[in-house]
């Protein structure tokens, strides 16, 4: 944990790259070693994509040990919402507004959640079991194909 304010010195990039390759990945892991001050431990929050479990990137990780790699559960499809929250919260409340401290920051975020716990949305299942169940079928008939 950091004590005081942090402001990054450069943007990171908001949206993914167009190909999930290891190389795009230690790109980005580069960028963010160069840019962050040499001191901060690092924690990153990614998904289980052989991508980001690539040797090449074990073997960069490994000589770059304030990098810690935290990986998303396998098949949790209600990270997905939220990861759509923190999506919401970035665009609507925090990427157009500059903050001068970490107080500042939090109160931002404290208010976007009071505001967006006022008019709550529940998530409404709408696949049947039927509907998954033929999803599956297809995608096992499509990797026996790809298989062959």
């Amino acid at each position: 944990m950091v004590s005081g304010a942090f402001q990054m010195p450069f943007e990171i990039p908001m949206r993914c790259q167009a190909r999930h390759r290891h190389e795009e990945w230690l790109k980005f892991l580069r960028l963010i070693d160069r840019k962050t001050p040499k001191h901060l431990q690092l924690h990153l929050i990614v998904g289980n994509y052989a991508t980001h479990k690539h040797p090449d990137v074990q073997r960069w990780l490994a000589k770059h040990p304030r990098f810690v790699m935290h990986f998303t559960p396998t098949s949790a499809s209600w990270l997905n919402m939220v990861e759509r929250f923190f999506r919401d919260l970035s665009e609507n409340r925090l990427k157009r507004d500059s903050f001068t401290s970490v107080a500042d920051l939090e109160q931002a975020i404290a208010q976007y959640i009071e505001h967006h716990n006022k008019d709550p949305k529940p998530l409404i299942w709408t696949a049947s079991a039927a509907d998954i169940l033929a999803k599956v079928t297809r995608a096992k008939a499509a990797l026996a194909r790809v298989a062959r």
